[in-house]
């Protein structure tokens, strides 16, 4: 479903011993809701919960949650992680996505 590059995974590591969380245990929550400037844009968090509607998936040993109605939204995106000049973060690789922003956080289908 979603696929965790390698650099990703080493930062949602870092990012969520940082923030109190266990990372082979509690999980990445990836949504999509609407807004941005191209419609919709991605939702990432950590969590330690999960809702008797979500999905969980896991990849490259990182546990991810998605709510059942962004799933179409994140088929077969890989999840990585930019440390460039453009800015620092995680970004989502969606084949899906027929148009996304300059700032990479909201696509359209």
């Amino acid at each position: 479903m979603i696929k965790v590059s390698d650099h990703a995974k080493e930062k949602a590591i870092q990012l969520m011993t940082e923030d109190g969380f266990k990372p082979f245990d509690d999980y990445i929550r990836v949504g999509v809701k609407s807004g941005g400037c191209s419609g919709l844009e991605y939702v990432l968090k950590f969590d330690n919960q999960k809702d008797d509607s979500d999905q969980v998936f896991e990849d490259n040993g990182i546990k991810i949650i998605i709510d059942k109605k962004s799933v179409l939204y994140l088929a077969g995106t890989v999840l990585e992680f930019s440390g460039g000049l453009n800015g620092k973060g995680f970004v989502f690789n969606n084949p899906n996505a027929n148009r996304t922003c300059g700032c990479g956080e909201s696509f359209s289908l």
